[in-house]
């Protein structure tokens, strides 16, 4: 068998980018639980190694001369030290949304999402003309290009006119150690003081397109279920762009007392909310993919999610896939309640068909079809 090399670029990885990250890092989890001819080496940041050991003992990581926190520093050294760095490989993997206009050509380029086209005004304006720029020209330049649904495969057809053969969706996976820890019940709720009542998760970091005014809106209208006051409502996720509206939005609707901000926690942390949960809430008005549903279903919770972006079809029939209105949310809960057994059963039959390893699998294939495009065979 014939090695080949493999760089990954992720220069972009710096802590706080979210789902993006998650994505790339579970694929390098399967990537090393499978069997291929790809020696895959990871440039990134400075200070990557310690912040993601695992990666590091599994694969040889070159760490750049700057911490890249600024979009500035990581688009130069992409195009100078990466550049230099990578000249040689099958392929060069970058997985930030953009390729350099300098470098190796034999490029494969995830797309996460493409969010700032349906919402320009939740992007800052600097980095919106840095998109409407750069990721139309690294669209065309990428000899393949990497997506994690169906969905965002469509908007760029639709958008920019790629050719659907030059796209493939690469799933999200789950790692196969995801749930190997948990944090009790009892800890968490003593700990957050959630008192013995049911407890809804909202896993999400605070930016306006997750949509947590959608569920404080829910939750101060009380109908059904929602209307419980011991119900708890656990938002979990790391400070977003829209935090200090969602906190003072909780205070004027009088809900201090029955929603926890639970800020970024522990993977076990996390794993005992899921498993405590009546439900996953998701309310987001555009996912890319929507990892937080296929984690939930891993851990045998209940999913409820809005009907935008990825989510109908990543859920499928696994989940309440709701229209964002506060009809069909209200009646959610007790149709939770009506199905759980089967939504859980459900959920656990969808959470296989996203693993790590099948998510790596996926990768190589595009590995592979870039290296045969270098080769002139198509």
């Amino acid at each position: 068998m014939i090695t080949r090399y493999a760089a990954m670029n992720l220069l972009w990885c710096v802590p706080g980018v979210g789902g993006s990250e998650e994505y790339l890092l579970r694929q390098l989890d399967g990537l090393a639980l499978i069997t291929h001819n790809y020696h895959i080496d990871v440039f990134a940041p400075r200070g990557f190694s310690e912040r993601h050991p695992r990666i590091a003992a599994a694969f040889t990581v070159y760490e750049a001369p700057g911490a890249c926190t600024s979009r500035a520093q990581r688009i130069f050294l992409e195009h100078t030290w990466l550049a230099l760095s990578t000249r040689k490989y099958n392929v060069v993997h970058h997985g930030g949304g953009s390729v350099p206009r300098v470098g190796n050509k034999h490029t494969l380029l995830t797309i996460h999402d493409v969010q700032w086209i349906d919402y320009p005004h939740y992007v800052a304006p600097v980095k919106l003309r840095y998109l409407k720029k750069m990721v139309p020209s690294s669209l065309r330049r990428a000899v393949r290009i990497a997506v994690p649904s169906r969905f965002v495969a469509g908007t760029l057809v639709r958008a920019f006119g790629i050719a659907p053969a030059k796209i493939s969706v690469v799933r999200h996976g789950l790692e196969a150690e995801f749930d190997g820890e948990i944090t009790s019940e009892d800890e968490l709720r003593r700990r957050f003081e959630l008192g013995e009542g049911p407890v809804l998760v909202f896993p999400a970091i605070t930016h306006p397109h997750k949509n947590h005014s959608f569920l404080l809106e829910i939750m101060a209208n009380g109908e059904g279920r929602w209307g419980n006051p011991d119900l708890r409502l656990v938002c979990i996720g790391s400070q977003g762009s829209a935090h200090e509206s969602v906190l003072a939005e909780i205070s004027d609707r009088g809900l201090s007392n029955r929603v926890v901000m639970a800020g970024r926690v522990s993977n076990a942390d996390r794993n005992g909310f899921l498993a405590l949960a009546e439900a996953m809430v998701f309310p987001s008005e555009y996912e890319g993919f929507g990892a937080p549903v296929i984690e939930a279903m891993r851990c045998g919770t209940p999913v409820v999610c809005s009907d935008r972006g990825s989510l109908p079809d990543v859920v499928g029939d696994a989940g309440i896939v709701c229209p964002l209105t506060t009809d069909a949310w209200s009646r959610a809960l007790e149709a939770v309640h009506a199905r759980r057994d089967e939504l859980i059963a459900a959920g656990h039959d969808r959470a296989r068909a996203f693993t790590s390893a099948i998510s790596a699998t996926e990768l190589i294939e595009q590995y592979d079809l870039v290296v045969a495009a270098a080769k002139g065979i198509r």
